[in-house]
């Protein structure tokens, strides 16, 4: 049973940070209110919501798995408390900030029409840094961390994400409100 709690936590963790990049990028895109190829903005905001629902399933997973496996010996103090786990404590720290994170976003994105947009959009950057710290805890925590197949991946989704926050930080950057103004679909 070890085994395959095992294989399932490592296994939806990788499949949680892949979901993460691609909510990443969805945001990203979605903000900028430019249609992707023929998907109207709006399905693109329900994709977002829902890839990133979908990730934080995975994630739930992972650290569910990992918390029920007697190897890992996770506890609740060490997904809750960041860098208090005996094990690799600060690459640790960095996955249980990202869940912490994680957990507020979901938090504001289920109750964004009670705190306002202009809250929900505020706690909504630290998205921004979530990502990096949990691809930090993947590659130093990580079973499959440092190996060569891990690390390409890793590579290439930093190389996309960067781009892409580069795009979002540009002066090319259209907003949603400026995209309406223009006549974009």
């Amino acid at each position: 049973m070890d085994n395959a709690l095992w294989a399932i936590g490592r296994m939806s963790g990788f499949v949680a940070l892949a979901l993460f990049t691609v909510t990443a990028l969805m945001g990203i895109l979605t903000r900028s209110g430019r249609p992707l190829l023929s998907i109207p903005r709006f399905s693109l905001t329900l994709l977002h919501r829902n890839m990133s629902l979908l990730a934080t399933v995975f994630l739930l997973l992972h650290v569910g798995t990992l918390l029920l496996d007697s190897y890992a010996k996770l506890n609740i103090t060490d997904v809750v408390v960041p860098f208090a786990g005996t094990f690799k404590p600060f690459w640790q720290g960095l996955g249980t900030v990202a869940f912490d994170l994680v957990l507020a976003l979901v938090a504001t994105g289920l109750l964004r029409h009670r705190i306002g947009v202009r809250t929900f959009r505020t706690i909504h950057w630290f998205s921004y840094a979530m990502w990096p710290l949990a691809l930090g805890h993947a590659i130093g925590n990580g079973t499959n961390g440092t190996s060569k197949w891990f690390l390409l991946l890793a590579a290439g989704s930093v190389v996309v994400v960067a781009a892409a926050v580069a795009w979002r930080l540009s002066a090319t950057f259209l907003e949603t409100s400026k995209a309406r103004q223009g006549g974009l679909t």
